[in-house]
């Protein structure tokens, strides 16, 4: 077994394609961060370089005693504590790589992914450092195959444009603290996906973020729908402000975003926090099924 660090993402996705493209939709967050990151690069802007974190970004390939590539993970979370993100990895690859970051002196606050390698990753860096492993989040994986779109209710669906940015950044801010409140934890700031106004302006640029009008001009309702990597698209974030709850706006919306992209040839995934059994009867509903079980791990030290 050999761990491959990478810190540039063209590299890496050269490495591991394959990979990749042997299961799209288990590497679907790490291809498209690694891709959006690659464009960004190529572009001349590094959004990295605001972060400010303790350490340098980095991606990694797994390869096993024949020179396959088995596993990828990346540490590029711009948020506080720089999770990891793993597909899933053999323990003793886990174990291999808490190790490398300790030697290293990378103190490791955050492992996110697959399990179990996510986990052993998280409890063996506790283990090291003498801090002590939480699990933030029990999160899944799902893929629809299929789709049983609803009835749509009264308004229309559009693209959001430049003029709905400042919106669709409040909606983002509000998703996390809500979704929080929804699973029945206390609101974390730091936590989840952090965005910029910049950020939000990309995603725009991109066509991937949809909202819901109402037939009075009123906006209810936000969806994204990532460009595809490796053919697959995952759906994300989905937030109803609580006065338009109620109505079957997600439940269209993310339905209908998911039978177009099934018809242009994509694979369709989502995920979802297991703490939240509205979220998850709502996808299932659709026709989505689990693919994998995935947690948030936190190593305070």
């Amino acid at each position: 077994m050999e761990l491959e660090f990478f810190d540039d993402p063209r590299p890496f996705l050269d490495a591991a394609g394959g990979l990749l493209a042997q299961d799209p939709v288990l590497g679907s967050v790490i291809a498209s961060v690694s891709e959006r990151t690659a464009r960004e690069l190529a572009e001349g802007h590094d959004s990295w370089a605001g972060v400010d974190a303790p350490f340098a970004r980095w991606w990694l390939v797994v390869r096993d005693d024949a020179g396959t590539v088995v596993s990828a993970a990346m540490r590029t979370a711009p948020f506080r504590p720089h999770p990891t993100f793993a597909m899933p990895m053999h323990e003793e690859a886990a174990r291999a790589l808490a190790a490398a970051l300790h030697e290293r002196g990378e103190l490791l606050g955050g492992a996110n992914g697959a399990l179990p390698g996510a986990a052993t990753l998280a409890r063996e860096t506790a283990r090291l450092t003498g801090g002590e492993l939480v699990t933030d989040k029990a999160m899944r994986l799902w893929e629809a195959t299929s789709v049983e779109v609803p009835a749509a209710p009264a308004g229309r669906l559009r693209r959001a444009t430049e003029d709905d940015a400042e919106l669709v950044l409040s909606w983002f801010e509000a998703f996390h603290a809500e979704a929080d409140e929804q699973a029945g934890r206390e609101p974390d700031p730091d936590s989840g996906e952090h965005n910029t106004l910049d950020s939000v302006l990309v995603r725009i640029r991109e066509g991937i973020e949809w909202l819901w009008e109402l037939p009075d001009g009123t906006l209810a309702h936000l969806s994204g729908a990532g460009l595809p990597a490796y053919g697959v698209s995952r759906i994300g974030p989905v937030f109803t402000p609580s006065e338009h709850r109620g109505h079957g706006i997600a439940s269209y919306v993310v339905g209908e975003l998911t039978r177009r992209g099934l018809e242009a040839g994509h694979r369709m995934c989502l995920f979802t926090d297991l703490a939240n059994p509205t979220s998850n009867k709502i996808y299932s509903n659709l026709g989505y099924a689990p693919v994998v079980d995935m947690a948030e791990h936190v190593v305070r030290i």
